[in-house]
């Protein structure tokens, strides 16, 4: 109300959700009646569906994350950790990049962290596993996939090269399958410029634990995608699990043994750990229970949308059926949630989250995809457009739609780069190398 103390609403998440639903209300409650908070370790919101193309370098990375600090304008936005909330007390625990941690006072919280890698206790995975979440896991990734063409090309020992042209992938939804598509992609694409290397040397292993890979989509499609995959060499193991990474060897559950450099692994999703540390109720997956118009039951002032949160599926027939962690519903729910905050505050009418499920899109490198959109299932080129076209749209602000296309646009022109920038991953090593050590300067 004008002329009253401002609300503090605190978002935890700077995601799908949490950028949505603070643009939302930045643009619906005036300065006066809300203070906005948005916490996140990193200062940019990632389109995580673009990881895959930056990753093989057919989009600029930089064109597939939006500052939040550019579209936050009438936001707070501190870089850091919410490590713990105790809602009775209506406080935060915020750990700040750099300094001691402090607690962030609020009267509304938006809680949307999202989710981390579900990894399984498999030795060696710590120690050679490369997750794919992030812009910089995926720029690593394909820095580590190009630097193993160079070693494989300088290298005699066949040894090495065969372990050096092993690429492993660990989970076949939707991550796993775009990003070792793409990525095969490109690395057919370069090794045509390597003196001695051919497509054949390279060994490309999805290995999924189910019977089947995309599950999002329906059985004809799935095993439409791994004729696709299969034709182009890519060995699809479905029933497999990975037993040991020791070193970099690999077990597989089939008694399978064999050396690879790189292993990427993309085997789903669990809930931010931070929920474990808050006085809210929890289901048996760890999120957080939800109702359908998306606060949290049995507690007020708290709301949650997206990976970390049970979403009753109002459109699914299965009884206490729940939304899935997907973008397409994290993106309606941030707005739904948004809506419902501001209509909690001024007293107005709550609304439901419902969605149908619209389908499912997937590209497969450069002109090959696979989709299903409300029951019509398209392959090759078509899916592959409708799949950059979907995501074009939902791509957020005008300024990274026009980058992306951009950049698309001139792809159409030049071939995508392929250099390694590897020394990326420990920029100073060189300079650390030629430094001289202080003791030995007063010796």
């Amino acid at each position: 109300m004008p002329g009253s103390v401002p609300k503090r609403v605190l978002i935890v998440g700077g995601g799908y959700v949490g950028m949505y639903a603070a643009l939302r209300l930045q643009r619906k409650l005036p300065a006066d009646e809300v203070e906005i908070t948005v916490v996140d370790p990193q200062s940019y919101m990632t389109y995580q569906p673009f990881l895959p193309e930056a990753g093989a370098g057919n989009l600029e990375p930089r064109h597939v994350v939006v500052p939040l600090r550019r579209v936050l304008r009438r936001c707070r936005v501190l870089a850091g950790r919410i490590t713990s909330v105790e809602h009775a007390r209506r406080v935060a625990t915020f750990e700040p990049i750099e300094g001691a941690p402090r607690e962030l006072a609020y009267d509304v919280l938006i809680l949307a962290p999202g989710s981390i890698a579900r990894t399984l206790p498999i030795p060696g995975l710590r120690d050679v596993g490369i997750g794919f979440k992030t812009v910089a896991e995926a720029i690593y990734l394909r820095n580590h996939v190009l630097s193993r063409l160079d070693i494989a090309a300088s290298a005699e020992d066949l040894a090495i090269r065969r372990r050096s042209l092993t690429f492993v992938f660990v989970g076949g939804g939707y991550a796993g399958i775009e990003a070792m598509a793409e990525l095969e992609d490109m690395a057919r694409d370069a090794i045509r410029f390597y003196d001695g290397l051919s497509p054949a040397d390279m060994r490309w292993v999805m290995v999924e634990a189910t019977s089947r890979i995309l599950p999002e989509v329906s059985r004809q499609m799935s095993g439409y995608t791994i004729d696709v995959l299969e034709r182009r060499g890519i060995e699809i193991k479905l029933n497999t699990r990975v037993e040991s990474l020791t070193d970099g060897h690999v077990v597989l559950s089939s008694g399978e043994q064999f050396d690879a450099e790189t292993v990427v692994w993309t085997a789903g999703v669990r809930p931010n750990p931070l929920l474990e540390r808050t006085d809210l109720p929890l289901d048996d997956h760890k999120r957080l229970r939800c109702r359908a118009d998306l606060r949290v039951e049995g507690v007020d002032g708290v709301w949650s949308a997206g990976d970390c949160a049970a979403v009753p599926d109002l459109a699914s027939s299965e009884p206490g059926a729940t939304t899935g962690p997907s973008a397409q519903h994290a993106v309606r729910q941030a707005k739904v949630l948004a809506d419902n905050v501001v209509a909690s505050l001024r007293g107005d009418a709550l609304r439901d989250y419902r969605h149908e499920y619209a389908g499912s899109v997937a590209s497969l490198g450069l002109h090959k995809g696979v989709a299903e959109i409300y029951g019509v299932k398209l392959r090759g080129l078509p899916a592959w457009f409708m799949h950059r076209t979907y995501h074009m749209t939902r791509m957020p602000t005008f300024n990274r739609k026009v980058r992306v296309v951009a950049d698309w646009t001139l792809a159409l022109f030049f071939r995508r780069e392929i250099v390694s920038l590897g020394d990326f991953a420990n920029p100073r090593a060189e300079f650390e190398q030629a430094a001289v050590p202080a003791e030995a300067h007063r010796g």
